[in-house]
């Protein structure tokens, strides 16, 4: 072989070397361009605003449109919470101001049967009663729907009393329990927890109803609590229709209800919410039941500020 055709293929090979160490230093160079773009996305998600280099480079571009980036959504964030905390209030004020009049409907609807003794007036009066029982079954559930959705149900937990809490559940059912002639039972204890008055008041108000609307009349609907280590356990105990086994694992999904429930009133919310608002503020829920031999549902609420 010629000195020549030695020196042409010297130089393709040194050429060769060349373009593979200049391949290797750019697929390097890209390498650390995205694993630098990979973390600055990584610290952005994490709610961290980036340091803005006011120069022409491919970083100070990239930082500058994930600042914005982060601009935009906070400010739309914002923006929600806003939102979300009216609509809180609006349908808070709505229940209030529904409510009332719709108690005093019911009350002077029942007072005017009382009273009445034409049997053409007398069923006047009871229509007049049931619709507005009716109305504010509807409003009732209309609300839960409403707080069914997760971001409206802000928690802000804290040491409470729970016996006030049971009391005041109990007193906003207390209607319902009459109409049928149940006996609401609860022991009273001197147990804190960490919670939230309000959501609580809630939890307890839909679980107890629910033992109400699916016990027979003349029964008892009984409020146990009982103390553990790191919970406190309160079982709502009835002797209603019951729930099969198959059945349990799915009462908790939003909109759901039992197949031996589809006489009654009612969109398959409380037990969604009850549940949502409990996970939120760190406590669970069981529940226990056969058919036809009543439901124990157990609310655990944690005694600590976690």
């Amino acid at each position: 072989m010629s000195i020549h055709m030695i020196g042409i293929i010297g130089i393709i090979t040194l050429n060769l070397i060349v373009l593979g160490m200049v391949i290797r230093w750019y697929r390097n160079k890209m390498l650390s361009q995205y694993h630098r773009f990979l973390n600055k996305t990584a610290e952005i998600l994490g709610g961290k605003q980036m340091d803005t280099i006011y120069d022409e480079s491919l970083d100070s571009a990239i930082s500058e449109k994930l600042n914005r980036i982060i601009e935009i959504s906070s400010m739309k964030k914002e923006v929600a919470e806003q939102e979300r905390d009216i609509i809180k209030s609006l349908l808070s004020n709505i229940s209030h101001q529904i409510r009332t009049p719709l108690a005093n409907i019911t009350l002077y609807a029942g007072l005017l049967k009382e009273e009445l003794n034409e049997s053409s007036s007398f069923r006047l009066a009871d229509k007049i009663e049931k619709n507005a029982e009716k109305l504010e079954f509807f409003m009732k559930e209309l609300l839960k729907s409403s707080y069914a959705e997760q971001k409206i149900i802000s928690v802000n937990p804290k040491i409470i009393e729970l016996d006030k809490i049971i009391k005041k559940s109990c007193q906003l059912v207390e209607m319902d329990a009459m109409k049928k002639n149940i006996h609401i039972r609860s022991e009273s204890n001197d147990y804190k927890v960490f919670a939230d008055p309000k959501w609580t008041e809630e939890v307890f108000e839909n679980i107890i109803e629910n033992a109400i609307k699916y016990s027979p009349n003349d029964t008892e609907v009984t409020i146990t609590s009982v103390q553990y280590e790191s919970f406190i356990c309160v079982q709502i105990i009835d002797n209603g229709i019951g729930i099969s086994e198959q059945e349990q694992g799915k009462v908790f999904q939003r909109f759901y209800r039992g197949t031996n429930v589809t006489d009654q009133q009612g969109f398959g919310i409380g037990l969604y919410l009850a549940r949502e608002v409990l996970r939120k503020q760190q406590g669970y829920m069981k529940i226990k039941s056969k058919l036809n031999k009543g439901t124990t549902v157990e609310v655990f609420l944690s005694r600590r500020d976690l």
